[in-house]
């Protein structure tokens, strides 16, 4: 009699106040027993799966060109030592890929990070002056066409390459030395960890050796297209075939400056007017075009060369067809 006498002073159903005391009887009960989280799932960029397979078919073909070259004593010329550098560089630069995909996903640490980066800042620039040198290969043996195959040219070439893998080192070096932005996420370029300013300096020097290459491949198209004329007057029923010969090869360089240009030219300029602040898409949709310069690389400078055409046919079948063999080659094919 007494307990329905007393007062409900919360002015609340008395089946209410049951309810929520049950409620604070289990959450306190509750709170008591150790919650298991579920561990955070993987979750995997898509972006990040295609560098990654891209790395992969680039490593896989200029594998090939790097072990035709090695193993194969006559391919020691300065136009197939650079075709060598060439494809080393983009071998590289598809390990990096890799290297990279499985170090963000596997193994995540400043010091994969800054490795990773430097791995493939190093490759790519060595890729991207292998080419400059290329040029310059080409323009020689064209415009030194009697002494090209003196032993300053060779000489020469060793320079070259020597310049080109020490500054495209000390390039990869930049960011493992400390000029990265781990400590300070403001100074970030596109592409994290490169401050910057050294994404800048990447970018300019892209736009200069582009410049360069473009001069270069305008007095081979006026050299060529020269030779042919002389040719020509000398020869006057040869010469609708030398037009056409001219034609071909001014096409072929367009087609080499153009891949080149359409396939860099895009991250180069986007790395100088953006900085991390910009959504990481435009970065992955700028960069990937890169990569796949270095997949066309071989097939433009490697596998259409003869001497490296007869080198592949002699490892697949153990013959060299007739129609290699009766080819002739000019000292610019390359």
């Amino acid at each position: 009699m007494n307990e329905d006498l007393k007062v409900n002073l919360s002015g609340l159903p008395r089946d209410y106040l049951d309810a929520a005391a049950a409620e604070n009887i289990s959450a306190a009960v509750s709170s008591r027993v150790p919650v298991v989280e579920p561990e955070p799932e993987l979750v995997v960029n898509p972006w990040d799966i295609v560098l990654c397979t891209s790395g992969t078919l680039i490593s896989c073909e200029n594998a090939i060109v790097v072990l035709i070259i090695f193993h194969n004593p006559s391919l020691r010329a300065p136009m197939f030592l650079l075709i060598g550098s060439l494809a080393l560089a983009d071998l590289l630069a598809g390990i990096g890929l890799i290297i990279n995909f499985v170090f963000a996903y596997l193994l995540q640490s400043e010091a994969t990070k800054l490795v990773t980066i430097g791995l493939i800042v190093a490759s790519f620039s060595a890729s991207v002056c292998s080419l400059l040198a290329i040029t310059v290969d080409r323009y020689l043996s064209l415009y030194y066409a009697l002494t090209y195959h003196s032993e300053r040219t060779v000489t020469f070439t060793y320079i070259m390459l020597i310049m080109l893998w020490g500054t495209s080192i000390c390039l990869g070096l930049l960011p493992v030395m400390g000029w990265n932005c781990l400590r300070d996420e403001s100074t970030c370029s596109v592409v994290r960890p490169l401050t910057k300013n050294n994404a800048a300096i990447l970018s300019v020097s892209f736009l200069f050796m582009f410049a360069l290459m473009l001069q270069l491949y305008i007095q081979i198209c006026k050299i060529v297209m020269r030779h042919a004329h002389q040719i020509a007057l000398q020869h006057h029923f040869l010469a609708t075939s030398h037009y056409v010969t001219t034609r071909k090869g001014v096409s072929t360089l367009a087609i080499i400056l153009g891949t080149f240009a359409a396939c860099w030219m895009p991250f180069t300029l986007y790395s100088l007017i953006a900085d991390y602040t910009y959504p990481s898409i435009y970065t992955y949709a700028t960069l990937l075009p890169a990569t796949y310069n270095s997949i066309i690389n071989p097939v433009i400078y490697a596998f259409r060369n003869q001497e490296i055409q007869k080198a592949l046919c002699l490892i697949c079948c153990g013959c060299i067809p007739s129609s290699l063999a009766q080819r002739a080659r000019s000292p610019s094919d390359v």
